[in-house]
């Protein structure tokens, strides 16, 4: 158990570090954006999934503007390898998705996820508030299960995060054979809420 615990936490070491040397949080205020850290970096249940998820937030009249200017600064680190972009401002996600590769100092690839999102459309808050249901329900016994789950789990095997959480928190998953049961019947396609 605490082998588990311990890599989680120099897991999460990294992290900081990776935000500390992209000024990452810096730059989005900079650029008239309020940015959340979301994710499991935030819960403290970071794993082998080497990826930093922010939710950020604009007014819709300056998205655009702001999120290049943001984005141009960050890809001037030179540990930033590669930036992809996805326009979603005229669907129902009302965002700019942001994906830059990192390469940390032990040469390991990081994600780091940036959602740019407009004030005020429906998801402003969303997973915000998703954090802090989780963050009420977890248990010692549940951060356990969920670190061995996400430890358990092969390296090219893509789960999202929330689907631990909510297999394990809503409906008491507790091995990965039983995980791996739990998401045929439980589908993702797109956003997945809870």
């Amino acid at each position: 158990m605490d082998d588990l615990y311990s890599f989680s936490r120099k897991r999460q070491y990294r992290a900081w570090e990776i935000i500390r040397n992209t000024r990452i949080m810096d730059i989005w205020e900079r650029h008239n954006a309020e940015i959340h850290l979301i994710g499991s970096l935030k819960l403290g249940l970071l794993m082998k999934h080497r990826d930093i998820d922010f939710h950020i937030y604009s007014n819709s009249q300056s998205i655009m503007k702001d999120s290049f200017a943001a984005i141009t600064e960050l890809a001037a680190n030179e540990n930033v390898k590669e930036i992809l972009y996805r326009n979603l401002i005229n669907t129902n996600e009302h965002c700019l998705e942001w994906h830059a590769s990192y390469i940390d100092q032990n040469k390991e690839l990081w994600q780091i996820d940036m959602i740019h999102i407009v004030k005020g459309s429906f998801y402003d808050g969303y997973f915000e508030n998703v954090m802090q249901q989780i963050e009420a329900q977890l248990t010692d016994e549940k951060k356990h299960t969920i670190l061995q789950l996400k430890y358990e789990t092969p390296e090219d095997q893509k789960i999202m995060g929330i689907e631990y959480y909510k297999a394990v928190i809503q409906d008491g998953v507790k091995s990965y054979a039983e995980l791996m049961e739990w998401r045929k019947n439980h589908p993702v396609n797109g956003i997945l809420e809870w």
